[in-house]
């Protein structure tokens, strides 16, 4: 038995290209959108022209960046393992790492055990991580940009929890491309991260958790912390309200499905928070699993 709770091995840009390698032709290579309405809302009235990439991981397996990480961390124990036997994965989740360890498993011919509390969203409960995957998600970004629009990237921009993609993708990034600004993105109600960089050490939540970002929720990770406090430049906060407004954009101007937690970035680049001279914007849609009954749009005009 295996649990995805173990010591991960460090993050590097050879473990990103080793997981690259590893879940090929497994994980879907996603697109970048991109999308004039966004991008003129960015820009505000006066403000400086802003290209934006979407890099679309909510039309990832399981609606979410976490399957390349699952996918990862069972390819990896197979390739490394050395009993005899029959290999069962266990892992505990609120949702989207939950769906994509079941599915890694699957794909793996292997077993899955998963511990889910009862309160998850009843999207993530229906449906049902390797260090370094999430990274591919930033090499993938950068190559599929100048490759398809001929420019490089000024920013990434990326949602922050436990920082699992952030750390992944500001490595990555920053390994790559060394002068590419990389900004985590934060909601208010959950800003231990923001409140860790601040003061450069790690800190937890220092009072009630509150946002509608339910991926986000969780404490920044003490693996992740030391990759979040040398390669990412700035946290980023929003607010629930900037939330819901870029999330209900996305929705109507660009016909996709994305959750709070995966529209953060947005969030963050529509209410004019990133400094000046950034031109060519990636942002990450983390993920796209939405409770179509608990809609935000729809629970505050009903409150």
């Amino acid at each position: 038995m295996f649990s995805t709770t173990d010591t991960a091995d460090a993050i590097s840009l050879a473990s990103v290209q080793a997981a690259a390698q590893r879940i090929n032709g497994f994980a879907h290579r996603t697109p970048v959108l991109t999308c004039h309405a966004l991008e003129t809302i960015a820009a505000g009235e006066n403000g400086a022209p802003k290209r934006l990439f979407f890099k679309c991981e909510n039309l990832q397996k399981v609606g979410a960046f976490k399957y390349r990480g699952a996918l990862n961390a069972v390819k990896k124990y197979l390739q490394e393992k050395t009993e005899e036997g029959d290999t069962t994965f266990v892992t505990h989740s609120s949702g989207n790492h939950a769906q994509a360890l079941a599915l890694a498993a699957r794909d793996a011919d292997c077993k899955a055990v998963i511990v889910m509390p009862n309160n998850s969203p009843s999207v993530k409960q229906n449906a049902v991580r390797g260090y370094g995957a999430e990274g591919t998600v930033a090499l993938e970004l950068l190559e599929q940009v100048k490759k398809e629009f001929g420019v490089e990237l000024d920013a990434i921009l990326v949602p922050i929890g436990g920082a699992g993609l952030c750390s992944g993708v500001a490595m990555a990034a920053k390994s790559v491309q060394p002068s590419i600004k990389v900004f985590a993105v934060e909601p208010t109600g959950a800003a231990d991260a923001y409140n860790s960089l601040q003061k450069r050490e790690l800190m937890g939540h220092t009072g009630p958790v509150n946002t509608v970002a339910d991926g986000l929720r969780t404490t920044l990770g003490d693996n992740n912390w030391p990759v979040v406090r040398d390669f990412v430049d700035e946290i980023l906060l929003v607010s629930d309200d900037e939330i819901v407004s870029a999330m209900k954009l996305i929705w109507e101007r660009m016909k996709l499905v994305v959750e709070p937690s995966g529209a953060v970035a947005t969030a963050a680049v529509l209410a004019h928070k990133l400094p000046a001279g950034i031109a060519n914007v990636g942002i990450v849609f983390s993920g796209g699993n939405v409770d179509l009954e608990k809609l935000p749009w729809t629970q505050k005009a009903s409150a």
